[in-house]
């Protein structure tokens, strides 16, 4: 799997869904402060099989000589996908057809002709989800908007987001493959998407869209071990928990801290939550941030994180359909339920372990739907 944080891919659960209206409603809003570029992805299933749409086709697949082909777009006239991204102020935009089971050597083949904008890591890097290696691509200055189902099995962009339109058509084989890894599915009734832009974002050269969730930081601990509130611990010149801030604040509606020190954190448009009953540790802290919160979804954080991995958390949110809480689990059976999705559904099981005098937060699960993600499956 490569890694490209500064790619917003576009998938669709059916042809004729909105897929490059939304791509070219991206590249119009960001391309007057960013390079961008701009990807079409054919993946063909293998050498002479014809037209995957049935009858003749356009010729696309059949015309494939080896295991991929890359076309750059140079006519903003036409009515293709790719001149339409052009003609939405991309400053280049290339046409990568390749055979299914070659994508990945197609997409690097692509990164290296974009060439200086991107920059590829002199390491492989671990992935938090599968602990396999994995190719990570930095982009510099170029963002990337991407359309295609078929390469995420092979890309972990900074965003991936699907288009479905009202109609209620059937989705299509390769956004079945990969509808579990969209970070949000957008529907399109034919002029209007149901989503506002502004939660889009790029931070960093990274892609970032804010989700319908809060994210809860806890910062509650007394610090007994270190001698000193680690909360506040400078860390480039900052406290460690505006770290953590800085990097969700693009992902989240909204940012509640759990701490009873409420004049300690004065950051902007962040509300501080105190616990109800000083005492009863982290489980007290996240039951009253809980009811605090305005989502239905909510991400907890210890505060002692200064490096979030987004990846991770994505995912976890992405699981949280038909489930009350979402925990990472490592290879030992070590859970990590401070940095876990809990959904509003788990606040009765947690008040009632409060009750019952249970400060364990590992007890209060065991009365939710709970998902443990195993660090070491493939994400």
């Amino acid at each position: 799997m490569i890694k490209i944080p500064g790619m917003l891919m576009v998938g669709a659960m059916g042809r004729g869904a909105g897929k490059t209206k939304f791509a070219c409603s991206l590249i119009s809003k960001f391309s007057s402060r960013y390079n961008i570029i701009g990807i079409k992805v054919t993946a063909i299933e293998e050498a002479d099989s014809g037209c995957p749409r049935g009858g003749q086709g356009c010729g696309s697949c059949s015309s494939l000589n080896g295991y991929y082909d890359i076309t750059e777009e140079t006519d903003s006239q036409d009515d293709k996908d790719t001149a339409r991204m052009l003609a939405a102020g991309a400053g280049r935009v290339f046409w990568l057809r390749a055979l299914k089971a070659h994508l990945e050597e197609g997409i690097t083949a692509l990164i290296d002709i974009i060439g200086n904008d991107v920059a590829v890591s002199s390491c492989v890097v671990r992935d938090a989800c599968c602990g396999k290696g994995k190719a990570q691509y930095a982009i510099r200055s170029t963002i990337i908007v991407c359309e295609s189902n078929s390469l995420r099995s092979v890309v972990e962009p900074g965003l991936f987001v699907m288009i479905k339109d009202n109609g209620g058509q059937n989705c299509k084989p390769s956004a079945e493959d990969v509808i579990r890894y969209a970070d949000r599915v957008v529907s399109f009734d034919g002029n209007e998407f149901d989503i506002d832009l502004s939660g889009v974002s790029i931070v960093s050269g990274k892609w970032a869209m804010r989700a319908a969730a809060t994210v809860i930081i806890m910062a509650g601990g007394d610090s007994t071990r270190m001698g000193q509130d680690k909360s506040m611990l400078p860390i480039r010149d900052k406290p460690m928990i505006k770290h953590i801030i800085d990097q969700l604040r693009s992902h989240f509606n909204q940012i509640i801290i759990s701490s009873n020190d409420v004049s300690k954190y004065s950051f902007p448009d962040v509300e501080v939550i105190p616990d109800r009953l000083a005492g009863r540790g982290p489980l007290m802290g996240i039951a009253c941030a809980l009811r605090a919160s305005a989502d239905d979804l909510n991400f907890v954080i210890a505060c002692d994180i200064p490096e979030v991995d987004i990846s991770l958390m994505k995912r976890l949110l992405r699981e949280a359909r038909d489930i009350d809480v979402v925990v990472p689990r490592t290879g030992q059976g070590r859970c990590e339920p401070l940095f876990a999705v809990y959904k509003k559904s788990a606040l009765a099981a947690v008040e009632a372990a409060l009750l019952s005098g249970n400060n364990r937060i590992i007890d209060a699960l065991s009365g939710c739907r709970v998902k443990y993600i195993d660090l070491s499956e493939t994400g």
